[in-house]
């Protein structure tokens, strides 16, 4: 497969979908994944149209983690290499595959069938909301060989997770079922088709104000990572930027003609 063909990418009425499309691999991500889901989530951020962003894996898996090939495969010199941040992005490219997506303007759902193992649970962590299929299976498995979660975990499983339990699961590396999943808060619910749930809820996502879903996730990113006092000021100020524009009043008067509303993105 070429490198090319390891992410679809399609789009249709403000939402996009992204699938990870290395099936015979369980979507397993070698160095050329890495670079295609970069350039895939770059190439979403600057799209207007999208409001919301859908992240799912081809064949009944979502993702087996890292390609062990590319461990055998590259000089840790090579590895090392590629592990300086890209600016303007403080994330390297292993990390990027998650914190782009939480960088991301627009909300990011990923819906995990099969397993999401290693650096396929650190994607999914750096979604806004995961829904799993009940058999699915997670683990945060770098221990297995030797290693520790570099892709993101730390940035963005903070807070959805308590310290102990991450604690736990990356130190044993052990396999969580979905239940217990959404128990430890690793995602955010289980459904028997989590892709149809996922796209359910962003089409739904996709129907509102595309100013105010933007400003949304930029107030549930930046208000967690501040004190209280400078958590008021966040949401103040990103109010204060929606308040009388075009697509905020255009949602007030369809409320009231009882109508749908139509956004400009």
């Amino acid at each position: 497969m070429s490198p090319e063909q390891r992410v679809r990418l399609r789009t249709e009425g403000h939402v996009a979908h992204v699938e990870l499309n290395r099936p015979d691999k369980r979507n397993a991500v070698d160095l050329a994944m890495f670079r295609a889901i970069v350039d895939c989530a770059e190439r979403l951020a600057g799209d207007g149209d999208v409001r919301a962003v859908v992240v799912s894996g081809a064949g009944g898996s979502f993702c087996a983690g890292i390609d062990t090939a590319l461990f055998t495969g590259s000089a840790p010199r090579d590895l090392a290499a590629l592990m300086a941040p890209r600016a303007p992005s403080p994330a390297n490219l292993f990390q990027q595959v998650s914190w782009l997506w939480r960088e991301l303007p627009v909300p990011v759902i990923v819906a995990v069938e099969g397993v999401a193992y290693g650096a396929g649970m650190q994607i999914a962590l750096g979604a806004d909301i995961r829904y799993a299929a009940p058999d699915a299976r997670l683990s945060i498995m770098e221990i297995e060989w030797g290693l520790i979660p570099d892709m993101g975990l730390t940035a963005v499983a903070r807070s959805l997770v308590r310290r102990d339990v991450l604690r736990e699961l990356v130190w044993t590396g052990r396999v969580v079922a979905a239940d217990e999943a959404r128990e430890l808060g690793l995602v955010t619910s289980v459904h028997d088709d989590p892709l149809g749930r996922a796209f359910e809820v962003a089409r739904a996502v996709a129907a509102r104000s595309p100013d105010a879903i933007r400003q949304g996730k930029r107030l549930l990113n930046e208000a967690f990572e501040v004190a209280p006092p400078d958590a008021l000021a966040v949401e103040a100020r990103l109010q204060a930027e929606l308040i009388g524009t075009p697509n905020q009043v255009e949602a007030i008067r369809a409320k009231a003609e009882g109508r749908e509303p139509r956004f400009d993105d």
